[in-house]
């Protein structure tokens, strides 16, 4: 009996225990009854950035009308605009290339600025500009293949010499004269190539000898009335005074108007193999020593054949009545500041190539700023002065300014 009501008593308090926590959730339970619910799930693409704002509309060219048919007034012009409006470019800086020899004709060496002055027109004027620095060099070769054969000979000989004279910096080009000027080979860079062409060149010149019309050694001239039709016979004489052209000028103006787009900083000359003499060119001295001097061009001469002779040299710079100048090469040197070296056989000739060039290369180089006289291209005088005795002193005579550039 007491067995039974033990079991009876434990149904009871289970089912007291079973009804109190169907009434009263956990702590737990209530905790996580009142957290938040959980966010829906959302796309992780990201979001474009916001696009720029378009650009103004660009007008059409022309004016822009308004509202009452003209055109706005213009907005004020920027600081640009007015510095465009305003720019002249004008070239007044003069450059002179020196060369100073002792009285043995060696290059003097170690001379600075203080050593120098310089008149423009009797003015002495302030050197802005001064170095020793060598230049590279742009030469125009011209060669006279109007020489008599055993001369031109002579001087194919030396051709490889006169390209081993320049550097690998330097460029060369080449032109030839007779009666006409031909240009052999264009600027260039001294290759090996370009040498073995020059090589390859070759010239044939006049005969030599006194040439007759009469007798065994020439044929005689048709005469009418016992006088002879070519006028340059001379009446009792057997002696015939041809007049072979050798356009000395054709051929310096041909190459210095060419060297005259060539780069400006580079030493600019024109080295001439000739004997100098100047007959049936187009163009005159005056006008292409305008050209020479307009572009700082200096000209450099081997006197070739008899006026590499003293004797001969000083009698052949008379200019004989229509005959033409016999040798107008120092002319030409003189007054660009350049050279002339009078050599005979073939050594002095191929030692000259190498003298020129390095006398070219090797100036000294002064600059000044020059009065602006307006749009005028007169003459001016150039003098140059070493405070330095017993020196001489090579330059340019002058220049001819070029023409103010137009305003921008």
């Amino acid at each position: 009996m007491l067995r039974t009501t033990r079991w009876v008593w434990l149904v009871v308090l289970l089912t007291i225990v079973a009804a109190g926590q169907s009434s009263n959730p956990t702590t737990a339970e209530a905790a996580q009854d009142q957290l938040p619910s959980a966010p829906a799930p959302q796309n992780n693409v990201p979001k474009p950035l916001p696009l720029p704002p378009p650009p103004p509309a660009t007008p059409a060219p022309g004016p822009q009308l308004g509202e009452a048919g003209t055109a706005p007034p213009p907005g004020p012009p920027n600081e640009r605009d007015q510095m465009m409006y305003t720019l002249r470019v004008q070239t007044n800086f003069v450059v002179v290339p020196v060369t100073v020899k002792d009285l043995r004709g060696h290059l003097v060496e170690g001379l600075g600025k203080a050593d120098f002055a310089v008149f423009e027109d009797g003015t002495e004027q302030k050197i802005r500009f001064f170095t020793s620095d060598p230049f590279p060099l742009s030469a125009a070769v011209v060669l006279d293949i109007g020489l008599p054969d055993q001369v031109l000979r002579k001087v194919n000989d030396t051709l490889p010499a006169l390209t081993a004279a320049f550097s690998q910096f330097d460029e060369i080009a080449l032109y030839t004269y007779g009666d006409t000027v031909q240009k052999e080979h264009d600027f260039s860079a001294v290759t090996d190539r370009y040498a073995a062409s020059i090589k390859r060149l070759k010239k044939e010149g006049t005969k030599g000898g006194a040439p007759v019309a009469s007798g065994p050694l020439g044929q005689p001239s048709p005469t009418v009335n016992g006088k002879s039709m070519d006028p340059n016979v001379r009446p009792g004489g057997p002696y015939v005074n041809y007049r072979e052209a050798h356009v000395l000028n054709d051929a310096i103006l041909a190459a210095a108007e060419d060297l005259a787009a060539r780069p400006k900083d580079r030493r600019k000359l024109i080295f001439v193999i000739s004997d100098g003499k100047e007959v049936g060119s187009r163009a005159n001295y005056p006008g292409v020593l305008k050209v020479l001097l307009s572009n700082s061009i200096s000209v450099y001469g081997v006197a070739v054949g008899d006026t590499a002779l003293p004797l001969v040299d000083d009698l052949e710079k008379i200019n004989v009545p229509r005959s033409g100048y016999g040798n107008i090469l120092p002319r030409y040197a003189k007054t660009t500041g350049g050279d002339i070296f009078a050599e005979f056989d073939s050594t002095a000739i191929e030692n000259a190539y190498s003298h020129a060039t390095e006398q070219a290369r090797n100036q000294y180089t002064l600059g000044y700023n020059a009065k602006s006289t307006g749009p005028g291209n007169s003459y001016r005088s150039i003098e140059v002065i070493v405070h330095r005795p017993y020196l001489k002193v090579h330059a340019k005579d002058g220049y001819y300014p070029l023409p103010i550039a137009p305003a921008l």
